[in-house]
């Protein structure tokens, strides 16, 4: 080979001068005219040109053993560089054989830089050399590192990975019509914080573990630590990148998110929701726990690999939920700025455990800055709640005094935020709220929930009172007074019993039910006052009107209030029928008695509803549909 000619050529060069040498020190020792002196420098140098004779037999045997040790390696490694077969498939022992000899060529290249050099620089060849087959065995392990990590990596499946369900609303954000059974919760949700299980899974399959390791430390060894980590980092992303689309997430810019409708957007936010936890609590813990296992014997490098290989994506969720808090604040965004806050509070001290080292400080800095944004977000778009409630108007009465579509909405809104009952509390510890409804003890002197006296708990009650002042106002809308009251009672009937059945209960208190009964029986009152005092009063004699008169007038006044209230709505039936009993109290009696004083005076002939008929009619009320008068005995008569 040129290098080993090249090293034997120098040596018998150098042989060769130190025996011409030692050849005329001989002669010149042989002329005995010489000085004792000049012997003993002969002599001197003589015993100096046969040291120089063995060292240098010394390093030609030495050499002689370095290329033997590098020619065994560098066979080995060339008979790979043109086998397109992948060494560690082709069984562990081949793929050890391939480890000792790289091994064997970092050993000759310490060898040789040990080793003295001279002018003629004896070693540099066969370091050359050695260099020359370090880089093809480099180059080889970066490529048999990828195919490790690439044919080995395992999925884990998301369905046996379950973290608590978030509730869902439904809404529509201009106060349509909101179906109470839409409300339902698909599944308990969890509020009891963080969840303790650990769900880190192998992400490579962990008999691979001591390959990855083995090629880690050569290349190490060899000073190709920056090689070795861009190769795994590159093929770390790219698994990241893969596990993010199996988790449909799209990498939308900002401008993109802002472009997105609601619907689109608050699918992509349910997505990022679920992404973040697995993503975090599952993956990212996973693999910093696969990054320690291939590189924690080597310093930093493991946290450094782990950061790059996670901060692409997780700059990307966070960039997403930057570009949620910056959207408007419409209602229908609360419960996504609370889930996503709750998701981000959630998963603190696991951002926190992956990323402690100050050199990631930058990583946490943005986490927090999210975490806050977002429950500002959710603060803000809470309090502007009560204002959309408050400024939501018409100028056209609601048809036959139902419940109003607003009343549904609100109060399905309000009774699905108490699942975020502790999120709300903290965010809404320093907000001022004027609470027109104060919690009181109760009738037994003990305190009522604590919820009740919470931020939350007043901030409820206060949009109640700004739902029950935009109520008034559109009462005022119909006509018909006793519609009016009608519309009220249909609607504060709903809260209360939205109220009473729900977690609501815990945040009014039942001193704020009892006040609410209390207005309900009040609009009651005036409804059958507003509506019946002037129909009976029809019945009594003044003196100067006829019975016959008497009885045409309360039986047409009858009859218009039949035809008009059988077509307004009680949608509630025990709110019906309790209606319907009480107007039947008021009526029945007083026309059963008109009925009694006039009977010995030919009234019969004038009576157009006995009092059978008027009690049954009175029950076809508030049924929500124009009804024909019935058949009487009296129809035929002529007013």
């Amino acid at each position: 080979m040129p290098g080993c000619q090249s090293m034997t050529s120098t040596y018998e060069g150098e042989q060769h001068v130190i025996a011409a040498a030692q050849h005329i020190l001989k002669v010149l020792g042989e002329n005995k005219s010489l000085t004792d002196d000049f012997r003993r420098v002969l002599t001197e140098l003589d015993s100096h040109l046969s040291a120089m004779t063995i060292i240098t037999e010394s390093k030609r045997r030495g050499f002689a053993e370095v290329e033997e040790q590098l020619k065994c390696a560098e066979r080995k490694v060339r008979r790979w560089d043109s086998n397109p077969s992948l060494i560690w498939d082709s069984g562990p022992t081949e793929a050890s054989e391939y480890i000792q000899a790289v091994n064997e060529i970092h050993t000759v290249m310490e060898t040789l830089g040990g080793l003295s050099m001279n002018d003629h620089g004896r070693p540099k060849e066969l370091a050359f050399r050695a260099q020359c087959v370090q880089q093809i065995a480099m180059s080889r392990l970066e490529e048999e590192l990828y195919h490790i990590l690439v044919q080995h990596k395992q999925s884990f499946e998301l369905k046996n990975i379950s973290f608590p369900s978030r509730v869902d609303f439904v809404y529509d954000e201009s106060f349509v019509s909101v179906e109470d059974e839409i409300i339902n919760d698909t599944s308990q949700r969890d509020n009891s914080g963080r969840e303790s299980n650990e769900y880190t899974v192998d992400l490579i399959d962990p008999l691979l573990i001591p390959d990855i390791k083995s090629i880690a430390s050569v290349m190490f060894a060899s000073g190709y630590d920056r090689e070795f980590c861009e190769a795994f980092i590159g093929n770390r992303k790219d698994a990241l990148d893969e596990h993010l689309s199996n988790l449909e997430i799209q990498k939308l810019s900002i401008d993109d998110v802002l472009k997105l409708e609601w619907d689109a957007l608050s699918c992509e936010i349910k997505k990022w929701v679920w992404a973040v936890k697995i993503i975090i609590r599952v993956y990212l813990a996973s693999e910093k726990r696969f990054c320690n296992q291939i590189l924690g014997d080597f310093g930093s490098h493991d946290s450094y690999c782990f950061v790059e290989i996670s901060r692409a994506s997780i700059f990307y969720l966070l960039n997403f939920g930057e570009a949620i808090a910056m959207g408007p604040y419409k209602p229908e965004k609360l419960f996504r700025f609370l889930d996503m806050y709750e998701v981000l509070a959630d998963l603190h001290l696991d951002m926190e455990g992956l990323f402690s080292e100050v050199a990631n400080a930058f990583v946490m800095s943005e986490f927090h800055d999210l975490l806050r944004r977002l429950g500002d977000s959710a603060s803000a778009t809470f309090l502007n709640f009560r204002n959309a409630i408050a400024l939501d108007s018409s100028m056209h009465p609601f048809p036959r005094g139902e419940i109003h579509h607003l009343t549904r909405y609100v109060m399905n809104y309000i009774k699905t935020l108490t699942a975020y009952c502790d999120t709300l509390n903290v965010l809404l510890k320093d907000q001022d709220v004027d609470d027109p409804n104060p919690v009181f003890e109760t009738d037994n002197g003990q305190d009522i929930c604590t919820s009740a006296f919470s931020p939350m708990g007043c901030h409820l009650r206060s949009i109640t009172s700004a739902l029950e002042s935009n109520l008034i106002r559109r009462s005022k809308l119909y006509k018909d007074g006793s519609l009016e009251h009608i519309f009220l009672m249909n609607n504060i009937h709903y809260m209360v019993q939205k109220v009473k059945g729900s977690e609501l209960r815990l945040f009014f208190g039942d001193e704020w039910i009892r006040k609410h009964n209390g207005k309900l029986q009040q609009h009651a009152t005036s409804y059958e006052r507003a509506t019946w005092s002037f129909v009976v009063s029809l019945l009594r004699d003044d003196g100067r009107t006829s019975l016959k008169e008497r009885c045409r007038r309360f039986s047409n006044a009858f009859d218009d209030v039949y035809k008009i209230q059988t077509r307004w709505c009680i949608p509630d039936l025990h709110l019906r029928e309790d209606l319907q009993i009480s107007t039947s109290q008021k009526v029945i009696p007083a026309y059963r008695a008109f009925l009694g004083i006039n009977s010995r005076n030919g009234s019969d002939k004038y009576i157009k509803y006995t009092s059978d008929d008027m009690e049954k009619m009175l029950l076809d009320l508030f049924a929500g549909s124009s009804m024909s008068l019935r058949n009487s005995r009296s129809n035929s008569h002529k007013w």
